[in-house]
């Protein structure tokens, strides 16, 4: 089968592409054909071997893929051969990556894709949606009391106002849309007059060039007294602007900015009353993942969640891919406005 893998890590020239044995399927295990894959932050990172983990050799790179069951290990018994399938979470902690045709992944970490679903909006849907999932309804749940049939606090007795700073991004994008569908107020951030058109269209209510505008002021105007939930998506956040932009019980969301060491406002931030959440999806439960899964499913279906695509290559591209999403996310160059999807044929 053909692959894109690494027997080293470095830069993007590092990736291979050509052909790899086919994998074994093991007991617990589903075998994937696979037509989609999506391209994340974190697949450079560990490429580049800024996020150190142990790699087998070679390494086929890669978190995300859709595409349809070919085989099934034994044990397995909530899918069977042909059914249309999404995944997540591989290529980390040791386990074998996605760009490929063919893989082998445990079945608790595959997860049922509706037909109408194409492979190429599930795999770009998936890293990004179940990191955007995660944070607001389990992170940030109490903000969205109807979901688990609790009653909303004496503290909020409206809808919850979010700001998505990088509301064009992977997962600033799926922020906006899944808030907006649990009955948020929108407010996101965009580097130009295009993203915010795009952030728009995704259903922000109100989007903040922050090239022509600071957040902190453009917040001021829109909601004078502030958010109830600011989303962190930039390497190096900024905590006196966003606890000032917080209401009082107030939340913060970090998800990004591994080597960030700012300053912090320790005073301002316990007298509002307020909380700052930090994590990363591979650390989520399968259980935890599938029921994201589930909503990100239906909400494709049903036309309420859109992915995000700004480019699409084929899987033989995948140095190309690397070198798009690396340049966007280190040099913030601006060129990329979603997700870069690689396709098997």
């Amino acid at each position: 089968m053909k692959a894109a893998f690494i027997n080293e890590t470095g830069g993007p020239e590092v990736i291979q592409f050509g052909d790899l044995s086919e994998p074994s399927l093991g007991a617990g295990q589903v075998l994937i054909g696979v037509e989609a894959v999506a391209v994340n932050p974190i697949d450079t990172y560990i490429r580049s071997g800024v996020v150190a983990m142990d790699l087998p050799k070679p390494f086929i790179l890669g978190c995300d893929a859709a595409g349809r069951i070919e085989a099934v290990g034994g044990g397995v018994s909530e899918f069977k051969v042909g059914d249309p399938v999404w995944c997540t979470n591989q290529g980390l902690l040791g386990r074998q990556g996605t760009f490929a045709e063919k893989i082998a992944i445990d079945a608790h970490w595959c997860f049922h894709r509706s037909e109408s679903v194409t492979a190429a909006d599930a795999a770009a849907s998936a890293l990004v949606g179940v990191t955007a999932h995660l944070g607001l309804f389990r992170e940030a749940g109490r903000f969205f009391p109807s979901r688990n049939g609790s009653p909303a606090s004496d503290s909020q007795t409206e809808p919850p106002t979010i700001l998505v700073i990088g509301g064009s991004g992977g997962v600033g994008s799926m922020v906006v849309q899944m808030a907006k569908i649990a009955g948020a107020n929108v407010i996101a951030t965009a580097g130009s007059v295009a993203k915010c058109e795009q952030v728009r269209s995704l259903g922000a209510d109100h989007a903040i060039n922050y090239r022509e505008e600071p957040i902190a002021e453009a917040v001021k105007r829109i909601s004078p007294q502030g958010v109830h939930l600011v989303w962190e998506t930039r390497r190096v956040p900024d905590f006196d602007e966003a606890v000032g932009m917080l209401r009082e019980r107030g939340m913060m969301i970090l998800m990004a900015g591994r080597d960030a060491r700012p300053n912090f406002p320790v005073g301002p931030f316990y007298v509002k009353e307020c909380t700052l959440s930090g994590f990363v999806m591979f650390k989520a439960s399968p259980a935890e993942m599938r029921a994201a899964a589930a909503d990100i499913d239906r909400w494709l279906a049903q036309g309420k969640l859109r992915a995000n695509i700004a480019r699409t290559l084929p899987l033989s591209d995948a140095a190309e891919a690397h070198r798009i999403q690396e340049s966007a996310t280190l040099q913030a160059d601006g060129s990329l406005h979603g997700k870069v999807v690689l396709v098997t044929s």
